[in-house]
């Protein structure tokens, strides 16, 4: 990451960056091993995040999410929230030169996998399909990969694409505030109707979550 940072319009082409981004988010990369770091729910910030709103949670849910939420990021693989890292711009398309043939799924896949079916108990998966490429789950028991869908005005249903990453979030945001270890799919189902969640099971591995 800090040698493809030295090439400005290297980096602008491999991390798909618009050239009002670029310099900050180039410079970023540039310093990533000499960064302060913070922690991962604090660190990553859009629509996901916005719906975690993870500075107004209590010191109690925030130490239940750093032990119990994981992120994937592109550059470090899964990590807890309670992980620090700095500021660093890749994504799950991100092309780098000289990595795995230019592809992170290449680099990821195999690592990335091997930690999540290693976790124990129930494994909630609200990855976007993109980065479920960086490390796929590979029918692990007890594992649940996360659709949300909304109702139209015919009552016909029809898949979120930018506006699901709100509800994951909110949805997490309330998992954290409970603070519960589901120990099943049934109790964490019981648990959402009680919350307010439409949260079904659409699939053997599958949640479906109607907002």
């Amino acid at each position: 990451m800090r040698t493809l940072a030295r090439d400005a319009d290297a980096s602008a082409t491999s991390l798909k960056l618009s050239p009002g981004l670029a310099a900050v988010e180039v410079a970023r990369n540039r310093r990533l091993t000499l960064s302060p770091t913070m922690s991962v729910l604090d660190r990553y910030t859009g629509v996901v995040f916005d719906g975690l709103d993870a500075s107004s949670l209590p010191d109690a849910a925030r130490s239940f999410a750093f032990s119990h939420v994981g992120v994937h990021s592109a550059l470090f693989g899964p990590i807890l929230a309670g992980d620090r890292i700095p500021a660093y711009r890749l994504s799950h398309d991100s092309r780098v030169p000289g990595l795995a043939a230019a592809s992170l799924k290449r680099h990821w896949a195999l690592a990335a996998s091997d930690v999540l079916a290693k976790h124990p108990g129930l494994l909630l998966d609200f990855r976007s399909e993109g980065y479920v490429g960086l490390g796929p789950v590979d029918a692990r028991p007890n594992s649940y990969f996360l659709r949300v869908f909304t109702v139209g005005p015919d009552g016909s249903r029809r898949a979120l694409n930018h506006f699901n990453k709100k509800a994951k979030g909110e949805l997490t945001r309330a998992l954290v505030l409970a603070g519960e270890d589901f120990s099943s799919v049934d109790d964490l189902v019981a648990w959402a109707a009680s919350a307010g969640f439409d949260l079904r099971v659409s699939a053997p591995a599958e949640l479906t979550l109607t907002v």
